[in-house]
C-alpha cells in the first residue's frame, strides 16, 4: 500500500492574516503553485489516491482541494491530523482504516494525508519505525511503501515542489 504524506503548501503569515488564529490561514499564491506542482507530480506518477486524510485547518483544505481536483477521491476531514497532532493515534487510525479494506493488490490506490509540520514529520517516522524525521518543505510529500500485515513502512522518497520546478 502506498501512502503519501503531505505537508500544505506556503501559507500566509500572522501579519497578512490579521490575527493570530493558526487554523485560519489560507495559501499564498506561491502554496497554491506548490500544491499544483505536486498534483501534476501525482498525475504522472499515476499515483491517485481514493482516499485522502486531510487536516480542517484552512491551509490543509485547500491544498487537499488543489491535489484532487482531477482525482475521484473521498475526502475526510480529521481533528487529530492538526500541527499538534499525535503520531501514534494517527498510526493507529490508519491501521484501523486499512484493516478495513478488502486487500486487493491489483487495485489498491494510494491513500493521501494532507496535514502539518511538526506531525507530518512525527508521522513518517512512526509509520517507517524509525528515529528519522525529515523536514519537509511546504508542498512536500513523503512516499511510504506500507505493509499492511506489519504495519510498517518503508520511506521510498521524499519530493518538494522545488526539486520539481
Amino acid at each position: 500500500m502506498q501512502v503519501l504524506i503531505m505537508r500544505h503548501g506556503q501559507a500566509q503569515n500572522f501579519v497578512e492574516r490579521g490575527n493570530h488564529d493558526d487554523s485560519q490561514r489560507a495559501l499564498t499564491e506561491h502554496g497554491k503553485q506548490e500544491a499544483s506542482i505536486m498534483a501534476s507530480w501525482l498525475d504522472k506518477k499515476h499515483l491517485k489516491p481514493s482516499q485522502v486524510f486531510v487536516s480542517p485547518y484552512i491551509r490543509a483544505q485547500e491544498t487537499c482541494d488543489i491535489m484532487t481536483a482531477n482525482m475521484q477521491s473521498t475526502i475526510t476531514t480529521l481533528d487529530i491530523i492538526t500541527p499538534e497532532g499525535n503520531a501514534k493515534q494517527v498510526h493507529d487510525y490508519i491501521d484501523g482504516y486499512l484493516s478495513e479494506l478488502v486487500v486487493d493488490s491489483n487495485k489498491q490506490t494510494p491513500l493521501l494525508i494532507v496535514s502539518h509540520m511538526p506531525l507530518v514529520s512525527y508521522l513518517v517516522a512512526q509509520l517507517t519505525q524509525s528515529m528519522h524525521t525529515p523536514i519537509f518543505a511546504t508542498g512536500g510529500i513523503a512516499h511510504i511503501d506500507y505493509n499492511i500485515r506489519t504495519m510498517k513502512g518503508q520511506l521510498l522518497a521524499m519530493v518538494s515542489p522545488t526539486q520539481l520546478q
